[in-house]
């Protein structure tokens, strides 16, 4: 754009801008009064009886308004986790108190909604249509110093192995964005947002050139759950997979620039196995969108809801073919059975299924569902956890986790993986 002869977004910037909003949170979480539990070395080991404290807890953040007319902002999970009370600043100074609609730690995408019907929304883009290269306009709270706009360029798509999330399909980008920038905007040239800003890769927690942000194809799949029912419900389709690599095109006699995932089990009765999918077959393509690699193929699985129909493009020997199925619930993935336990009333684990994002990565057993104010949940377990291990016990399966229940009558205390992050959990 030019203004005066002289190239400037800041047109483009005026219309975007007030879309982007500054977010401070209050909230509080226990704590161990006994200091050596604060120290998880030594919390595996002692034998102390626990007590505990609430801490308060504060952080700052960034939004995106993303419905005006239904208030709806959208901002990151951890901005808002364990809040109590959200604040939403806008740029002309109005303050909002905002209400909790849904989060998903998975994705690190949560819903908050306002109160107004006097906001500015932005525009949503496809990050399908991104590419190397492409420049983007980072907005945000950095560091809590107000609005503040940073530009670069998509330095790469489809990152993922980072921790950063539970499912990544990440955008990275040179864009300068610091603490406080996370759930802020990354939009293209034409002023539409194009990823949820989310994390840094820093050794020193200030920007070094490498930034993350969530695409919007992901972040609009996990908002749709999350206004419409206020939680993300992950299914599975039934099946084992691995990378197509160049032996296997080879060997299938297929396109050397074929990407895709390749059938090594398909499990007999599952939503796959219905649809007629095969070992040997290659997915190409999911809902018209390309799968380049194994870890795409489970995003695009995982954002389906259960229920949800889906259509996949595959190859079986050479010939390609098409087939829409129903994405199932997580249970049926498991051989193992499914524990419901006395102390873990109204809540139900299983074997780690192989669409988790930890799949082969931890050992343990996972919580498939459990209610709001049950003892595990007030204990502060949550859906998608991983218990790897009980009172300093390993929890590998299924029949290893009922025998630690039953050795131990008193406090479990759990060590639990959720997302990246792995902490102790005590269940009274």
């Amino acid at each position: 754009m030019l203004g005066q002869g002289i190239s400037t977004l800041a047109p483009m910037l005026e219309e975007v801008v007030p879309t982007v909003v500054n977010i401070a949170t209050e909230g509080s979480v226990e704590q161990s009064v006994h200091p050596f539990f604060s120290d998880p070395f030594f919390s595996q080991f002692l034998e102390i009886p626990q007590q505990h404290s609430r801490r308060k807890t504060q952080s700052l953040g960034s939004g995106v308004i993303v419905d005006a007319g239904s208030g709806l902002v959208l901002t990151n999970a951890h901005v808002i986790e364990n809040a109590q009370k959200i604040t939403v600043n806008l740029l002309d100074g109005r303050e909002f108190k905002a209400e909790l609609i849904g989060s998903d730690p998975e994705t690190d995408i949560a819903v908050i909604k306002v109160a107004s019907d006097e906001l500015i929304g932005i525009k949503l883009a496809e990050s399908n249509d991104l590419r190397v290269g492409d420049f983007v306009v980072a907005i945000g709270n950095p560091f809590g110093l107000g609005q503040t706009v940073t530009s670069g360029i998509v330095s790469a798509l489809g990152r993922s192995g980072l921790g950063v999330t539970g499912y990544e399909d990440l955008i990275q980008t040179d864009a300068s964005i610091n603490p406080g920038n996370s759930g802020g905007a990354l939009v293209n040239l034409n002023g539409e947002l194009v990823g949820l800003n989310t994390a840094i890769y820093s050794g020193t927690g200030g920007n070094i050139g490498i930034g993350f942000a969530i695409p919007i194809d992901m972040v609009k799949q996990v908002m749709r759950q999350l206004v419409e029912f206020g939680e993300v419900t992950r299914g599975f389709v039934g099946v084992e997979y691995q990378n197509l690599t160049r032996e296997l095109v080879e060997a299938f006699g297929l396109d050397k620039h074929l990407e895709g995932v390749v059938l090594v089990e398909v499990m007999g009765g599952s939503p796959a196995g219905k649809a007629g999918l095969e070992v040997g077959d290659v997915i190409t393509q999911i809902n018209s969108k390309k799968i380049k690699n194994s870890t795409q193929f489970s995003n695009e699985i995982a954002i389906n809801r259960v229920g949800a129909e889906i259509n996949i493009t595959y190859l079986r020997r050479g010939n390609k073919r098409s087939v829409s199925l129903l994405i199932g619930a997580n249970e049926v993935s498991n051989n193992q059975p499914i524990l419901k336990n006395e102390r873990f009333s109204n809540t139900t684990v299983g074997e780690i299924p192989r669409e988790a994002a930890l799949y082969d990565r931890v050992s343990g057993i996972m919580i498939y569902s459990l209610q709001k104010g049950s003892r595990t949940w007030s204990a502060g377990l949550r859906e998608g956890d991983i218990i790897a291990a009980v009172n300093r016990y390993a929890s590998p399966s299924i029949d290893a986790f009922v025998n630690l229940l039953a050795r131990f009558k008193g406090p479990l205390r759990l060590k639990v993986y959720r997302g990246s992050q792995s902490g102790f959990i005590t269940v009274p």
